[in-house]
């Protein structure tokens, strides 16, 4: 479901958006700045030493590293590839796939998100929804005139082998348990739930034992994920306040939908505790990642844009001080992701699509 807002903000709005990329130009992490900025690194994006285009057409997103940063994973919905809608895929750190299809390792039946490696880099975990059906669900873009999302009440949470194979059902309640990732200390994961009649956090052992829930506030919290040595969380909320908002939330969740069109960010520890809201920006904040140091978050958000978008990435400390802004398009940057040795990062972005509304892969190479 992070994905979601690719298609809600960026394939409705960006029909439209000025096309400010250029020629496409292949080339490799080690890419000198200056030829990096001749492509695809934009002038002001001072933490990018180089940049290399992963994927060439879809949308593609939620690159998660190996722990041995060896190899991600990634969901995609690129007819190409001969899916409906996003399945997962696994590549080589140093892949990209232009004229080749990478091998896909979820079952190609219903749909999946949230994919991320286990701590033996032999296995992923990621939602589905295909013990309800094969077929991919239908996927409402608006109602009453608004951006929704669906909560599939289909999906659950599975262990996957690299060569597709599910191994284990991690969830099996009624609802929706999707969202997880696995923390850096590889033991436990965090993933979103409407087992408690919300959507709330859960966490749980990898093998998927001790369920705790996390968050117990109404609104959807989600997309959460640990601080690098474990303790924390960072996440996004949509938490309504007024009698109106409170409504309007209950009637679209008691449909399978929710609004996720202002969200904020949230930071707790990883039991729950010390839970602060961390962004008050308006608009949506979301996909937020700690920096390798665990005192700074990357995030995207629109709350600079008057017509919701563009998106760009923002950093910004745990004490909510030091916001700066990181990527400089006008279309859309989201999902950051650090590889664990804090070299490189996997982000996903409209630039170089030509002006059309592909969301591909790309990956930096991060200097402070």
């Amino acid at each position: 479901m992070k994905k979601d807002l690719i298609i809600l903000f960026v394939c409705v709005a960006f029909a439209s958006c000025k096309n400010e990329t250029t020629k496409a130009t292949e080339f490799e992490i080690g890419t000198t700045v200056k030829e990096a900025q001749d492509t695809l690194i934009y002038p002001e994006e001072v933490h990018f030493k180089s940049i290399r285009q992963v994927t060439f057409g879809g949308d593609n997103a939620e690159a998660y590293w190996s722990f041995d940063d060896k190899q991600l994973v990634f969901q995609s919905n690129n007819a190409e590839w001969n899916v409906g809608c996003d399945q997962m895929f696994l590549m080589n750190a140093d892949e990209k796939f232009k004229d080749k299809v990478p091998p896909m390792i979820s079952t190609g039946k219903g749909r999946t998100t949230c994919a991320y490696f286990l701590p033996d880099n032999k296995h992923i975990i990621y939602a589905s929804t295909h013990l309800k059906q094969d077929e991919c669900p239908d996927t409402p873009l608006r109602k009453n005139g608004k951006y929704i999302w669906p909560i599939y009440d289909s999906y659950d949470i599975f262990v996957a082998d690299l060569e597709g194979n599910i191994v284990k059902q991690l969830t099996n309640e009624i609802g929706y348990d999707a969202e997880p990732t696995v923390s850096p200390k590889g033991d436990k994961i965090v993933f979103t739930s409407t087992r408690s009649g919300d959507l709330e956090l859960y966490t749980m052992n990898i093998d998927g034992s001790d369920v705790k829930q996390i968050t117990n506030e109404l609104g959807y919290d989600g997309g959460a994920f640990f601080s690098p040595d474990g303790s924390q969380l960072i996440f996004r909320s949509s938490r309504p306040k007024t009698e109106k908002e409170i409504k309007e939330y209950r009637d679209l969740l008691a449909e399978g939908l929710v609004e996720p069109t202002e969200m904020e960010l949230y930071i707790c520890n990883a039991d729950g505790s010390n839970l602060r809201q961390l962004t008050d920006l308006g608009n949506a904040n979301w996909s937020p990642f700690f920096l390798p140091s665990g005192d700074k978050v990357l995030f995207s958000s629109n709350f600079e844009a008057e017509r919701g978008f563009p998106f760009n990435l923002y950093m910004i400390d745990t004490d909510g001080k030091n916001l700066k802004r990181i990527t400089h398009g006008e279309t859309f940057d989201a999902f950051p992701v650090f590889s664990y040795d804090g070299k490189y990062l996997a982000f996903s972005s409209n630039r170089n699509n030509g002006g059309g509304r592909d969301t591909n892969l790309f990956i930096a190479e991060w200097q402070d």
